[in-house]
Parts: structure tokens; sequence; C-alpha cells
């Protein structure tokens, strides 16, 4: 049988005791004794069926066979526990669905207790999250009187697409101009100039005069294949590409994963281990014959190039399998065809020759004036035959490359055209989800010394879902391919410490989970310095000046209508709601409201006004469904209780 994702998790605050429902600084910070666990409300038919299966007794042992991967683990091992299962368990570990590879795997099997570890990483993974985010998100929510959601992993990676965003509303773009001389493909540039006419000077000065080639620094220089793809660079490349995000390649690589099309996606790892040999190169073979965009290609593979066992650790790199030889390709989705494609160039490329070239940087004299180009030629084109007939059949665009030209040194060329060009400093660039999942993977590791591997925020397993969830808490919003705060995304950032949004000790703490997972740190150590900080926070911060309570409120949405009937607390006005704007009281008044609208009326401000301001609105055109006629009667607004609001029609007297 399977799991369905996770089927168990954590209780919430609130199941621990009744009095967490409320949230209160004094109750900070929330630290449970014993570690509680629940059934998940929408898996529950799910993990009946395991726990049935479990308990059965024509069952003698128990394999787990989830994902290979710390999520993996965490997931079937909390339904062994919440199950009371007791019988032996047996560890399924594999990166391929191949058939040969799952009988490889089940002629491997290891003793559950071999993964203990990677199971205390991942269980500490999760209550490191829970602390963090029930702990982090009360005592700003109550401080700052508003819903403040805290991650561990989100909240710094949302600080540094602010922190980014800020940069570019901060940079002041300059004017600056170059002069060119220009014969047949060679373009040659002056240094910047402030002013316009300094650039015409020097342009009018070289037109129609002969230009000499004074120095030319010439290297040789070689650029390596690719490696191949972990899941990063794999979504990375997808997004710069076809502009697919994190998630999309992520789903579309699992479901090729589940039809045996390709390895497991979840890695992080760039190698295959040295054993891999013979049956890489059969896979390039393959792919070759397979593959419609290497029609004429003629290379020789190295697989040498991708194999090293020291550098994977729990899984190899992404590749195709070998059942892509029996597939019809044009029968999958275009998204799981692209990312496939994607995948096959990479092996072929990553195991071809370099690219050499020669790199010419010259300094060219013109009537006494000085400018520069840089050029280079070709020596041999290596990988880069294999990327560009792919990006040709894609139609990606191939990136604008120094222009290929014999430039010999003393060597006189003319008459020049010239001209001048206009342009302006640049800001930083937004991040796209390409750069993003690049900063994740590096943030912290500038100011952390020694071992940088496994560094970062995030797993390459989570980081597409940490983006995602940032859009969908309204934190970030797309803007074409670039990702950009929102106003609540800035105020959230604003108002947190440091601690809570440093990409820095968020990656120490991954760090740390790794470090569990290899048994050479316990799991008590990490949880124990979360819990510190938790303790450290909640004291630093018993209460917010007004000055900076008003500053944060100051850039809530919505105008204020009123006061709240239930708290006292401003009523403002949202897009479809008018909403008590204390995040522990529920009252709203609905824009859309069924009842008012029955009789023809709406709920807009100036009715919301009037019931807050009095309760009930005099109506003399309300409609009678029965009969049609008009008649007037008082609409009297009921609360009750958990902030739903129902209306009450009162009729006068006759």
């Amino acid at each position: 049988s399977w799991c369905v994702g996770h089927l168990v998790g954590l209780c919430d605050a609130s199941e621990y005791d009744e009095k967490y429902k409320k949230w209160r600084y004094e109750d900070l910070p929330i630290v449970p004794e014993c570690w509680k666990h629940k059934i998940l409300e929408g898996t529950k038919k799910q993990f009946g069926i395991l726990k049935k299966l479990m308990r059965d007794s024509e069952v003698n042992e128990v394999i787990c066979a989830t994902d290979a991967g710390r999520e993996g683990e965490l997931i079937f091992r909390l339904v062994y526990e919440q199950a009371g299962c007791k019988k032996p368990m047996k560890r399924l570990w594999i990166s391929s669905m191949e058939e040969q590879a799952i009988k490889d795997g089940f002629a491997s099997l290891k003793d559950g207790s071999c993964y203990d570890s990677l199971y205390q990483s991942a269980l500490c993974r999760a209550k490191a999250d829970w602390l963090v985010g029930i702990n982090a998100s009360r005592l700003f929510s109550v401080l700052y009187n508003q819903n403040l959601k805290v991650g561990r992993v989100q909240t710094p990676t949302l600080a540094m697409i602010v922190d980014r965003n800020q940069k570019i509303k901060e940079f002041t773009k300059e004017k600056y101009y170059m002069a060119h001389i220009k014969f047949d493909d060679m373009d040659a540039v002056t240094e910047h100039f402030q002013k316009k006419e300094d650039a015409d000077k020097v342009a009018a000065d070289c037109l129609e005069r002969m230009c000499e080639v004074e120095k030319d620094d010439v290297k040789e220089k070689t650029v390596r294949p690719p490696k191949l793809y972990d899941l990063t660079t794999l979504q990375r490349e997808a997004n710069r590409m076809f502009g697919y995000t994190a998630q999309q390649t992520l789903d579309a690589v699992q479901e090729m994963y589940e039809q045996k099309l390709v390895t497991y996606p979840r890695t992080d790892s760039q190698y295959l281990t040295d054993e891999m040999e013979e049956s890489t190169e059969t896979l390039i073979q393959m792919l070759l014959g397979k593959m419609p965009y290497v029609e004429g290609l003629e290379y020789q593979p190295d697989v040498s190039k991708v194999l090293n066992s020291k550098k994977v650790s729990d899984h190899h790199a992404i590749i195709p399998t070998m059942e892509v030889a029996k597939a019809d390709i044009g029968e999958l989705k275009e998204r799981n065809r692209k990312i496939l494609y994607l995948i096959s160039a990479r092996v072929l490329t990553a195991t071809a020759d370099p690219y050499i070239y020669e790199s010419h940087k010259c300094q060219i004299t013109c009537n006494y004036h000085t400018f520069y180009l840089t050029a280079k030629k070709t020596k041999q084109e290596g990988f880069k035959a294999i990327e560009n007939k792919w990006k040709q059949f894609f139609g990606v665009k191939i990136e604008k490359e120094e222009p290929e030209l014999d430039i010999w040194a003393g060597k006189h060329y003319g008459p020049c055209d010239s001209f001048v060009s206009e342009h302006f400093t640049q800001p930083p660039k937004q991040y796209t989800e390409d750069t993003l999942l690049s900063a994740m993977e590096r943030a912290g590791n500038e100011e952390l010394t020694g071992d940088t591997e496994k560094k970062g925020l995030g797993t390459p397993a989570t980081r597409a879902a940490i983006i995602e969830k940032l859009i969908q808490s309204g934190f970030v919003k797309r803007e074409k391919k670039n990702l950009v705060p929102t106003d609540d995304g800035n105020v959230l950032i604003t108002v947190l410490p440091d601690e809570i949004k440093s990409p820095k000790m968020t990656a120490e703490w991954e760090m740390a989970l790794n470090h569990i997972a290899q048994n050479t740190e316990t799991a008590d150590e990490f949880l124990n310095g979360i819990t510190e900080l938790m303790q450290e926070l909640v004291a630093r911060y018993q209460g917010i000046s007004e000055e900076k309570k008003g500053q944060f409120q100051g850039k809530a949405k919505g105008e204020v209508i009123g006061k709240c009937p239930r708290c006292g607390a401003d009523v403002r006005e949202g897009k479809v709601n008018f909403y008590c704007s204390d995040r522990n009281c529920a009252f709203t008044l609905w824009k859309n409201d069924k009842f008012l609208a029955s009789q023809g009326k709406k709920m807009d401000k100036a009715a919301a006004k009037k019931f807050l301001a009095k309760g009930k609105i005099h109506y003399k055109d309300l409609v009678s469904k029965k009969t049609g006629r008009q008649y007037e009667a008082t609409v009297e607004m009921v609360d009750p209780g958990e902030g739903n609001v129902q209306f009450n029609l009162i009729f006068p007297q006759r």
C-alpha cells in the first residue's frame, strides 16, 4: 500500500491546551514537553488502511519504500509510530523506478534502524518549523495587532526578495555616453563619458579616420562541460528557458519518475556513482538514437566526467532511464516532454568535450583617442554544439556572445564610421525563480567558514514549496517572471528581528539537520538551541512602542469605517468585506451578503457604517418574495458568535 504525502502531522498548539486557542503574549513561548501527533483530516481513510495492514496477523515484517530522503523517512515513520506498529522494519532505498533498480533494491534491503538518524533529522525539521512558526507568528501578531505568519525558512527567503526590491527602489540611474568606431564587424568603444559633448567630440575626431590595433591581449580559455542536473539546477534552467515555476518543474519530473522515465528528482548531487559507467554509456547511445535534436551530431562521450561516488550522498544526479527507449515521447504532456528533453540534453553536454576559444582584449587607437574591443575565436566547439542544437530545436534564444573576429596587433583598419550611444546605469534585477533558487542555495555561505556543502535555505525538495507558500500567503507576487514583495511582505520584514529573517542562521540550522542525519550532532542540542532563541525573543519583545506600532498600522490596508461591535477595534474596508483589524476577532461584514442581495440591497460602505453605528437600518422599499409588493422594515445585525453576522427582519406593528 502507499502514503499520499503526509498522513500524520504535529498537533496544533490549541490541541495541547484550550487556552492556546486565544493568542496571548503571556502564554509564550509554547514549547511542548511531550510532542503530540495526529492523523491528518484529509487522509484518515488511507491511514486506516495502513494501520489495518500493519496490525494484520499475516504481516510479520514492514518494508519502508517511501521516497529515499529525509521527508520520505518522516512520512513512513510517523505512520508506523501512530499505528502502534512494533513489527520488524526494513528499508528499500532506490533512486530509479526501473524494474532492475527495484529488484536490486529489494535484494539489498537494510534494517530500518540504519536510518534512525535520518528520521531524527526529519523530526527535528518538523519540530523546528513548529516552534518558530507558532511562537514567532503569535509573538509578532500580538505585538503589532496584525496577522503575521512567520516561517523558519520562508521568512529569510522573503527577506532576500524584500532587500533586493528595496535596493532597486533606492537605485538612482545615471546617464552616460560612449563613442564608437565601426569597420565591418568591428565595433570598438571608449570608456564612459558623463557629458554628451565630450563623446560627440571624440566621434567627430574619428569619423572617416584609420585606426590601429595597438595591443591584443590573447588568452586561450577552456569552458568545461556543465555538470548533470540536481533538482535546483534543473528548476533554474527550466525557469530560464521555458518560464516554468520551480513547483511546475518538480511536479513534471516527479510524474516522470513515477512513470519510470527519469531517476529520483529530489537530489542535491550532480554526479553518478562510479559503478554506473557502463549503464551510462548504454543510456547515451539510446539517447542519440531517440532525441530529435541530435540529428547529424557527432561526438565521443567521456562518461568519466560525470562519475564521482564521493560526491553522491543519498541520490545521484537526475538522468533519464532506459525506459525512454520504449516510450512514445510525443504522447507526454508538453511540459513533461520539454523537461525530459532538457534532462537528456544535459547528459549529452555533460559528457562532451570542453569549449575552447581564444579571448582577444584589444586596445585600438584612432586619431589619438583610445577605444576598446573584446572578441573571440572558437578553436573547439565541444559541448556548445549540442547546447546550440537543442536551443534551436526549442526556439530558445541563444545568448549574445562576443563577436568572432580576426584581429591582428599592429594592423590598420578603416576608414571608420563613428557614432555616439546613450546608456543608463542599471539597477539590480528583481529575483526570478531561477536567480532566487540560486540565492537560496548559497544563502549565508559568504558569512560561514569551512565546508559549504549543503548550506543554504531549505533543501532541493522544499524550495519550490517555499516560493509557492510565500505567494499563497500574499507576501510575494509574480510579475511576469519576476518575484516581487507585496506591501504585506515589506511590512513583515520591516518589523521582524534579524534572527528570524537572517539567511545565515537558517542556513546554519539546515546544516545542523544534515549533521543530525550523519549522527554527528544530537537532536536535543539542535532543538534546545531553537527553544532558547524563542525564549530570548519573547523576553526581548515584551512590548512595542506606540510609535512603532503606529508606523506598522499606518501601512494597514483599507479605510477605517467604524468600530467593531464585538471588541471595539477598528473595522477596515477590504476588497470583499469590512473586517475587524484585530486578528483575534473574526468579525466580518461581507459585501456580497446573500440575504441583503435577496432584498435588492448591497453591503456598501454607507450601509456598513450605519450598521456599525446603530446595529440596524430602516428600509422602505424591500420587496416581498411571495407577493412582489414593496414594504418597509428594519434590518437588524445579529452576531451569533465566531464573528459570523446574520440579519433579522423586524416588521413595524400594524
